[in-house]
């Protein structure tokens, strides 16, 4: 288990607060404002759209909300003008860290960011400082207590789909970008009910980071995901079953 998808195994296992749910809810909708702005709003025809609708859904999110959030990336309603920017660094042991930012004051937010990387023993880069180590993808999460794994290999690559890993309790589909829609549509077609789809930042090699350092890097990458303007965090770390419960409780 790696990088994007060690730490989404190490979020999963994490209580969800309401206040948490609150500020997960804030990033989608700008993330659904953002798309409409950049694409239109009608997710047939806007991937991005689409990807984040799905998310708001698997969240929870009220109809209405979604609803407001596109028409003011529409423009039909009043919204905030957000800019997005991709910041990069290192964390402790040495792990490549990239932190996607949806914000309305970019000033006020690179300055938070290099902040939360000094606290926790990192350091904010300069651009394409670390981009050249990740490679954007696709990915599909299925349950794989529902699924046998040979069925849904083939259903993906029959799909479509670049390959399926099993990390912890999921299966990995991986896709190229934009694949990502199609795939997932054929494997409903097949019975095969995805549990989350995203596009990713994915690395291309990992770093194993253990002990002190990896207590100090999953705290930072912790207070990276709950800065507000933070959409998502990306990272090539590798942590090893022992050491990933004795730091992630």
């Amino acid at each position: 288990m790696a990088g994007h998808s060690k730490w989404k195994q190490i979020k999963r296992k994490k209580a969800v607060t309401d206040q948490r749910r609150g500020a997960a809810f804030t990033k989608l909708i700008k993330e659904i404002t953002v798309a409409a702005r950049q694409g239109g709003g009608d997710p047939a025809g806007n991937a991005r759209l689409r990807a984040a609708i799905d998310a708001a859904r698997q969240g929870n999110m009220p109809y209405d909300n979604i609803e407001r959030a596109i028409k003011k990336g529409t423009g039909e309603l009043e919204g905030v003008n957000y800019e997005e920017v991709v910041y990069e660094g290192y964390g402790p042991g040495g792990a490549a860290i990239m932190i996607q930012v949806t914000s309305d004051n970019l000033n006020r937010t690179v300055a938070d960011i290099r902040h939360v990387f000094a606290r926790y023993g990192g350091n904010l880069g300069s651009p394409n400082s670390v981009a050249w180590m990740f490679d954007k993808k696709g990915q599909i999460y299925l349950d794989a207590s529902r699924y046998d794994e040979d069925a849904a290999l083939e259903a993906a690559l029959d799909a479509g789909a670049d390959d399926l890993t099993r990390e912890g309790d999921q299966f990995i589909i991986t896709t190229a970008p934009t694949d990502l829609h199609a795939v997932q549509d054929a494997l409903r077609a097949k019975g095969l009910e995805p549990a989350e789809a995203d596009i990713a930042l994915t690395p291309k090699s990992t770093v194993t980071v253990q002990g002190a350092d990896a207590e100090k890097l999953l705290k930072l990458m912790e207070a990276l995901e709950e800065h507000d303007d933070v959409a998502k965090v990306f990272s090539n770390f590798d942590i090893d079953a022992e050491t990933m419960a004795a730091v992630s409780g």
